[in-house]
């Protein structure tokens, strides 16, 4: 296990000093993308808000250099609350997918308020999609395509990333999905 864990540490270590991708390098925002992003958004019908504060001991963000690690975020509904319940028991995969695009909203949201303009995203880099799910459960990737396709359809090509897509047998106050993300962005 103490190999791994190096391993894991090295590899997150050159991640994190590798510089941009040649073609990337001398880009301002406004290069990055033939359209303006949060217009994007817009258009999507997406509204964006202030994040709440954390309600324990962590910030909702944390950036070191060009990444900017997102603390998990859970399904908020417009009117308040959260969409809750197992998937496979409680919830379609259909509202799981809901869900899921809810998580990408909250999350994009708590990264403007980071970055202040989301035309500077570089990259959705790893994306770690946690599924509340029943027992036999086995369709956490279709609930985590809720949030996944958001970012794909608000950075295009941009938002493709690598992702995990797993079950978990319960979620904090019983939420049916928390997504958290690696983003890439420029200064």
């Amino acid at each position: 296990m103490k190999n791994l864990v190096i391993i894991i540490v090295c590899g997150l270590s050159i991640l994190a000093c590798t510089p941009n991708p040649p073609a990337e390098e001398g880009k301002t925002s406004q290069e990055l993308y033939d359209y303006d992003v949060e217009e994007r958004v817009a258009s999507l019908g997406i509204t964006l808000t202030e994040p709440p504060a954390p309600v324990a001991n962590y910030v909702n963000s944390v950036r070191t250099g060009n990444l900017v690690f997102m603390a998990g975020k859970g399904p908020n509904k417009p009117e308040g609350g959260y969409v809750a319940g197992k998937l496979g028991a409680d919830l379609t995969i259909e509202e799981g997918y809901e869900a899921g695009r809810l998580v990408a909203i909250a999350q994009l949201s708590a990264l403007k308020a980071e970055i202040g303009d989301l035309n500077k995203v570089v990259r959705i880099v790893k994306v770690l999609g946690m599924v509340n799910s029943a027992p036999d459960f086995g369709d956490q990737p279709e609930v985590v395509n809720g949030f996944s396709d958001t970012m794909v359809e608000v950075f295009g090509d941009r938002g493709k990333h690598a992702r995990a897509a797993v079950g978990m047998g319960a979620l904090p106050r019983n939420i049916a999905i928390e997504v958290e993300m690696i983003v890439e962005v420029q200064d």
